[in-house]
């Protein structure tokens, strides 16, 4: 009888003790990415452990497999995904190749550091090229098998999409994918997460919806919201929308279970003088909200009490980024560690004030009001990359500015100006449409000084190559030779000029 009460006793204290466990499995905190563009940022060591002994920090996301990171971050406890590069996707394919990146970058350091994402590649359907989507999907799945085959079954396999995938997102009720994107690569893209239990990863940014009108709206701010009438659901902030938007267009393709996870968002603390919603204040509302948000784990409308894994980006400001002064600054810390603005994540803290108090913007040195004028016969000046600028620069310059609202759909595969399909003449466009577009501010075309002003147009250069009778400049595809014809004259006769 003794026995029995006894045994009675460890079978409780072991179902309690299971249930203890499984609740402290799951608990998480948010997470940030962590960049390196940076001639100033502190040493790899130092970070790790000051985000171990400083913040509630548990896990980062890195853009590359920098070996010096992941050996910093080894015993640590705090959980890294890191990024294969996009220009390793088609290489990936072959069992071989990724088998030896498994043994080169990833079993050298797990489990010692916490892997637990592999990123094949960074928002590869928004920016292309075909190449590179056509083999996403094999890519992950190979790199899967890979993993398994090296004994790692620890590590799920994912990419992160920009929210160009979606064809629109308000109300969320009607929000779907992109036709095309759909169900040629994300529907088994879906498939293949499913199977394997990894979440779909998306960098959903308010940042670059804000207006002023829906700034409570972008900022957490008390607003008084946007009614989905087919759900009957209210949002009071433009992160759920935005996630409860890729959920239904998930749905819609029929993987509404598979999780889903934030890979980048986040909000510039300061910028240029046409950038003035990048200012403390806003920064710290609105990362400050995420992290009350994600610490109240209420979910979504449409997912109650999910917690997503998110991180914030970024973790460091960071000097060396391509771009306006806004891209340098969107980081929680200064490089020398001083909180730029506080939400409520160094340890000790009581937790993020409903309205963060603004604090001092930093100093910086700004060209004074730039005026944004149009092109002009007598002003004839383009935006080229250096000579000596990277492909690895090249490819960043493209990236940002295809971020920042320029249409980048002419260089984009059976657009106008792809050809000739290198990536130099895709960023001499990029560069150049980001130049125009700001007027010919010379500091526009500084791109971390891999770009270069001319007033020879490069383009008369490239038509024997291109053997086209079009060119491209800022966000169209004009005839150079006939430009004040196509200003000038009615609508269908530029039709019809094109056409020919």
């Amino acid at each position: 009888m003794e026995f029995s009460k006894i045994q009675s006793l460890l079978s409780a204290l072991l179902f309690l003790s299971t249930i203890f466990l499984q609740h402290f499995a799951t608990v998480h905190s948010i997470g940030v990415n962590y960049g390196t563009l940076g001639n100033n940022l502190p040493p790899p060591a130092q970070v790790a452990q000051f985000l171990k002994d400083k913040t509630t920090i548990d896990r980062i996301k890195i853009f590359d497999v920098n070996p010096d990171i992941l050996r910093a971050f080894a015993g640590t406890g705090i959980f890294v995904a890191v990024t294969i590069p996009n220009g390793e996707i088609p290489n990936l394919v072959n069992i071989r190749y990724a088998r030896r990146w498994v043994g080169n970058n990833i079993k050298p350091f797990y489990p010692q550091t916490k892997i637990n994402y592999i990123l094949v590649g960074n928002e590869v359907l928004h920016w292309g090229p075909q190449n590179l989507i056509d083999n996403l999907v094999s890519a992950m799945r190979t790199l899967h098998i890979a993993l398994i085959r090296s004994g790692i079954q620890g590590i799920n396999v994912t990419t992160a999409h920009s929210l160009g995938i979606l064809e629109s997102s308000q109300p969320p009720s009607l929000a779907k994918f992109r036709p095309g994107w759909d169900k040629g690569d994300l529907a088994p893209m879906l498939q293949f997460l499913q199977e394997t239990k990894s979440p779909f990863m998306v960098n959903p940014y308010p940042y670059f919806g804000y207006s002023p009108e829906q700034a409570n709206f972008a900022l957490f701010k008390p607003n008084s919201g946007l009614h989905d009438k087919y759900t009957n659901r209210t949002y009071t902030n433009m992160f759920d929308l935005l996630i409860d938007a890729v959920h239904v267009s998930m749905k819609k393709l029929g993987y509404g279970d598979v999780e889903i996870a934030v890979g980048e968002t986040g909000w510039a603390s300061a910028g240029e003088a046409f950038e003035p919603k990048c200012t403390i204040p806003n920064a710290a509302s609105y990362n400050g909200g995420l992290v009350k948000k994600y610490n109240e784990g209420t979910g979504t409308p449409l997912l109650p009490r999910r917690k997503f894994d998110t991180y914030i980006f970024a973790l460091f400001n960071e000097n060396l980024k391509p771009g306006s002064l806004a891209e340098k600054n969107f980081g929680l810390f200064q490089p020398d560690f001083t909180p730029v603005y506080d939400i409520g994540i160094m340890r000790g803290t009581a937790g993020v004030p409903d309205q963060p108090a603004p604090t001092p913007a930093p100093s910086v040195s700004t060209p004074s009001s730039p005026v944004t004028k149009p092109p002009t016969q007598g002003n004839k000046k383009w935006c080229v990359p250096k000579a000596e600028a990277t492909d690895a620069q090249l490819q960043s310059n493209i990236d940002f500015v295809c971020s920042q609202g320029v249409d980048c759909g002419p260089i984009q595969p059976s657009g106008a100006c792809y050809n000739p399909n290198t990536l130099r003449a895709h960023a001499s466009y990029a560069m150049n449409s980001w130049y125009q577009s700001k007027g010919r501010n010379d500091f526009d075309c500084n791109f971390s000084n891999t770009g270069a002003i001319t007033t020879s147009d490069p383009r008369r250069r490239q038509m024997s190559t291109w053997r086209r009778t079009v060119e491209c400049l800022a966000q169209v595809c004009i005839t150079y030779e006939r430009i004040q014809i196509y200003l000038d004259v009615e609508p269908k006769r530029k039709a019809a000029t094109l056409q020919d």
